[in-house]
């Protein structure tokens, strides 16, 4: 009897053109309307499948919205981390989920974003845009401060040259160190931003 080698199925194929189809489809009206404005209903008229095929390959919009963006998984209950809790420990908390998030991920975002700054990929657009409504807008808001915005600005600096000195540079002790030591050592910095003396210009 002859072997016969296998191939993908029709079904499979079919699949895996319509869950690109979605993919595109989505990215394109993120980009477009935001999150807010873009509904599973209109990614799925877009993308010329039904909303149930929608749910089935990514269970959720922000399962959706993860994926249209290569997000790791880790990172909404990062976020969520940084705001459990009040003002007194923020900026360790801060540093901890950016380190912990970046060390356990295949795709270190920084790098993405740092590598296409100049080509305007719609993903890292995305991304910006999750970025500055999921923490830049949320810590401004929890810090009700007149100098909120500049106050929360200001620790992007810091957070960007940890994250070179890490993951592109590698810089020592920082790119061996562990989370609970750079928590410590940059929690400060970042809490002196967010909650230190306002600015007496």
């Amino acid at each position: 009897m002859l072997a016969t080698t296998s191939s993908p199925s029709t079904s499979d194929s079919s699949r895996v053109r319509s869950r690109q189809r979605i993919l595109e489809a989505a990215r394109a009206l993120f980009r477009e309307h935001g999150y807010g404005g873009t509904t599973v209903r209109a990614v799925a008229a877009e993308a010329g499948v039904d909303s149930a095929m929608v749910f089935y390959f990514f269970g959720t919009k922000q399962g959706l919205f993860g994926a249209a963006l290569e997000m790791s998984e880790h990172v909404p209950s990062a976020i969520e981390s940084i705001f459990t809790g009040g003002l007194d420990d923020i900026g360790a908390r801060v540093v901890r989920a950016l380190v912990e998030n970046l060390d356990r991920s295949h795709r270190t975002p920084l790098v993405t974003l740092t590598r296409s700054a100049l080509t305007h990929d719609e993903s890292e657009t995305l991304l910006r845009r999750y970025i500055d409504r999921e923490i830049t807008a949320r810590l401004v808001t929890m810090l009700g401060t007149p100098d909120a915005e500049v106050r929360v600005a200001m620790p992007n600096v810091q957070i960007l040259g940890l994250a070179v000195a890490r993951y592109i540079v590698r810089i020592e002790p920082v790119a061996s160190a562990p989370v609970d030591d750079l928590a410590t050592w940059f929690g400060p910095v970042v809490q002196l931003c967010l909650t230190g003396p306002a600015s007496s210009r």
